[in-house]
């Protein structure tokens, strides 16, 4: 386990770098960019040592690792974020541990997230998914709504029980028009984050980046970037 607190620290103080770096090359204040650390396919053991680091947020993309991860991990200081594309039959399960919900992209899903937060007297964060990839069929090829759809969804979350609207959130395009372009994708993002809080402004969260391109996210404004291979290293492959 040493050996494993090491590495970890290692990759993290990288990390912290990067972040640093990316920040100053801004004009930005450190403290407004938060890691997220996506801890998706390792263990709780890591999560624990992750804490012990100082790491305070963490996500997870799949329900059926992240309950019991979460459970394990109960007594730990950590703010859970899910981030996944989210079926309305896990709501139940994953309004049990998750702090936010960063892939809210439809209105059935509000509805159900509205209902078991009520039922389980808790509040929960939602981030809508931003599709920059969203065709004729108004949905991302992994998740999110279209630019258009935002302003619709935004309002639903905000007069919902339960649910507290906390921004926006998308991942980097690999097709259309942002494909391989991080930089414009994050920025447009941006202006996006920008028309929400005219509305809804405490709705300022803006989660954007991860390993490859965090650098890009920070210049574009990203209040949170979410890291995993950086922190954890290269995922085992699934099945």
């Amino acid at each position: 386990m040493t050996d494993r607190k090491d590495e970890l620290a290692a990759n993290l103080a990288k990390v912290e770098d990067r972040i640093a770096a990316a920040c100053a090359a801004a004009g930005r204040p450190r403290e407004e960019v938060t890691l997220i650390v996506v801890t998706k396919t390792y263990p709780a053991s890591d999560v624990r040592v992750l804490s012990e680091l100082g790491v305070r947020h963490v996500a997870e993309n799949r329900d059926q690792d992240a309950a019991p991860k979460a459970a394990e991990c109960s007594d730990l200081p950590l703010v859970w974020h899910f981030v996944g594309q989210l079926q309305t039959n896990k709501v139940r399960s994953v309004v049990g541990y998750a702090d936010l919900v960063q892939s809210v992209d439809r209105s059935r899903l509000v509805t159900a997230l509205s209902k078991e937060a009520v039922r389980q007297e808790r509040e929960v964060g939602c981030l809508i998914q931003v599709a920059l990839d969203a065709g004729e069929s108004q949905r991302g090829e992994r998740g999110g709504v279209a630019p258009g759809g935002i302003e619709e969804l935004a309002d639903l979350v905000a007069k919902s029980p339960g649910l507290r609207l906390a921004g926006l959130m998308t991942v980097a395009p690999l097709t259309g028009e942002y494909a391989g372009r991080q930089q414009a994708a994050f920025g447009r993002l941006m202006d996006l984050s920008t028309d929400l809080r005219r509305a809804h402004p405490a709705a300022n969260m803006v989660s954007a980046g991860m390993s490859a391109d965090l650098e890009e996210a920070v210049a574009a404004g990203a209040t949170h970037v979410r890291v995993g291979t950086a922190v954890l290293g290269v995922r085992p492959r699934l099945g």
